[in-house]
């Protein structure tokens, strides 16, 4: 049986992008494809009451390309950047409800279509053509958004504090791959923190954590 990691996440957040992406390389090279992903809406739009804007995103991206994802968002670009991630949500959404695996699967592809392919996630032919590849009954319709704020209030119960947060069966992590700050002059920083993402990884799998400081 498989186990299943709830995550709740924003298809425009690249934090994401490069949480799942590493996630799962890990997996893969761990030999553990019986741990899935389940991946939930937290639509930050809804969240901070305003769609996400491009400039700030590719803030972000150009730090984490230069700090610890140089090989991630080689298409982005900022002016297809959508000005709503709740159609791409809804299809995510549509995806998980054909089946766990369909929904990670189209989950992780529309993040490529974004941040690789350079893809504007608005676009419903876009949409419409992930959705037939991954046999998605779609429609972008009123009931498909409404599964999203749906997973979003799920989440506000379950106390998410942004996209990624990661539930595991030991324990939630959120954004456990980076360590993001900024300092007095409001200049972003960010890096790499193994110590949580391995910690994170161990509850993914089911192995002990490993004592502080290693």
């Amino acid at each position: 049986m498989a186990t299943v990691i709830d995550v709740f996440a924003d298809i425009v957040c690249p934090f994401t992008h490069v949480g799942l992406r590493r996630f799962v390389s890990r997996r893969r090279d761990s030999g553990r494809d019986d741990v899935r992903l389940r991946i939930l809406a937290w639509p930050l739009e809804i969240v901070n009451g305003a769609p996400l804007d491009a400039d700030f995103v590719a803030e972000e991206i150009d730090q984490l390309r230069q700090t610890v994802a140089s090989d991630l968002f080689s298409g982005f670009r900022p002016d297809v950047f959508p000005r709503s991630s709740l159609p791409a949500l809804a299809l995510a959404s549509a995806a998980s409800a054909v089946g766990i695996d369909v929904g990670e699967q189209v989950g992780l592809e529309l993040r490529d279509q974004l941040f690789e392919k350079g893809e504007d996630l608005c676009d419903h032919d876009i949409l419409a053509g992930v959705a037939e590849r991954y046999g998605v009954p779609f429609g972008d319709s009123a009931q498909e958004r409404e599964r999203v704020l749906v997973e979003y209030v799920d989440g506000t119960h379950r106390g998410v504090k942004g996209s990624p947060h990661y539930f595991t069966p030991h324990g939630d992590f959120f954004c456990p791959a980076l360590d993001i700050s900024r300092d007095a002059a409001g200049h972003l920083h960010i890096q790499a923190d193994p110590g949580s993402f391995d910690d994170f990884i161990d509850a993914c799998f089911d192995l002990p954590l490993q004592p502080l400081g290693r």
